[in-house]
């Protein structure tokens, strides 16, 4: 039976991408080993993290949604279903043809599994690049065998039950008539050698879990959900095989202040209706330090300022984004009466004071609309 990775994080099967994210991350949060050092969490926190990368990777998605398993390497021919009935394409023939097909023992070295890990980084981090130091928890080699598998002083010998071939033969009766099929050799699992003394810490596997530390260089511009590769950092094979790769997904904590929109970064101002109107200077407290930027006399609410290279670094290419300025003007609430005076008599400086009376403005719009809803 084949893994349930959507159930394993709490899923439906219709899962989007950004909900495989949120339920892994939440997880993850309870999980990880430098958070909950119980066994068991440890243990869930491995197949969650399985289960994550199963379901965002598009050919294990794939694989997953026809019903089968992508990290099932057990005589599927790799593609993640178990064998039903015939053991193989070769099998198939055999049954044809009345033949064995010989396949020959497979190794018992085998490349080893990625990994991956997320970390949390603040927005100026993400921006200007970090160096995190990171623990992580993987199959590394085995110091004692140095991934042979066996006791010091012992070797590898030959399978007395296949022979070295590394499967078995049978002949079975089917309305074809007599049936030769080959079968992985049930002794040695198919690779043609047994380990008759296993190392006493590997128990003949060839590698062992570890925890360690790693540092992990994160370029400037860097996006949430972006995975930085540390190439041969993830599990090490069985048999001591080569490991596989590490994967860092970023998450970008939210900031109190700015916002981010790929290269460029948002934020909001507010501002008095007299400065909007006059004009002024604002300190900017940006991710660079504290910078000026000029409101022009009569700033309208809702306008969109731009300060050029202050935004996040362009990771392909040179340059950095901008830092977009929202600006929101305020009308005051309450006034006290000199207050009020004053603007009343800006108001009939300006002829605003009684905007009702002026109807042949209004009548002028309204005539306007009139006539387009007539088709004057």
């Amino acid at each position: 039976m084949a893994t349930d990775y959507f159930g394993v994080l709490g899923l439906a099967r219709d899962a989007s991408d950004s909900d495989i994210k949120r339920a892994y991350r939440r997880l993850a949060r309870d999980l990880h080993p430098d958070v909950n050092p119980d066994p068991e969490a440890k243990e869930r926190f491995q197949e969650v993290t399985r289960a994550y990368e199963a379901l965002t990777d598009p050919e294990k998605r794939r694989i997953v949604d026809l019903g089968g398993d992508p990290f099932d390497t057990g005589g599927g021919g790799g593609n993640g279903f178990g064998n039903a009935g015939f053991g193989g394409l070769g099998d198939i023939m055999d049954a044809f043809f009345g033949g064995a097909t010989t396949r020959g023992p497979r190794g018992r070295t085998r490349a080893g599994r990625d990994a991956l890990i997320p970390i949390e980084l603040e927005l100026d981090e993400t921006v200007f690049g970090t160096v995190k130091e990171l623990t992580v928890d993987t199959a590394v080699l085995c110091d004692v065998c140095a991934g042979a598998g066996t006791a010091p002083g012992t070797h590898v010998t030959t399978c007395t039950t296949c022979s070295g071939r590394g499967e078995v033969q049978s002949v079975q009766r089917s309305f074809l008539g007599q049936v030769m099929t080959s079968r992985p050799c049930p002794t040695c699992s198919g690779t043609g050698q047994v380990i008759p003394e296993p190392c006493v810490k590997c128990a003949g596997d060839g590698r062992v879990r570890s925890r360690r530390t790693i540092s992990v260089k994160v370029p400037a511009g860097v996006e949430d959900g972006m995975r930085i590769r540390l190439t041969g950092q993830g599990e090490v094979g069985p048999g001591g095989g080569p490991a596989g790769d590490l994967y860092v997904e970023i998450h970008e904590r939210p900031h109190d202040v700015f916002t981010r929109d790929g290269e460029d970064l948002h934020c909001r101002v507010t501002l008095p209706m007299t400065s909007a109107a006059l004009g002024t200077t604002l300190n900017l407290k940006t991710l660079d330090g504290e910078q000026e930027i000029d409101i022009q006399p009569g700033t309208q609410s809702g306008s969109v300022l731009k300060m050029r290279a202050q935004g996040a670094p362009r990771l392909r290419a040179t340059g950095r984004g901008g830092l977009v300025v929202h600006v929101d003007v305020v009308t005051p609430t309450k006034l006290d009466a000199e207050q009020e005076k004053l603007v009343r008599e800006l108001a009939a400086l300006r002829g605003e004071d009684q905007p009702e009376s002026n109807r042949e403005a209004q009548g002028g719009l309204f005539s306007r609309v009139r006539d387009a809803f007539h088709g004057r």
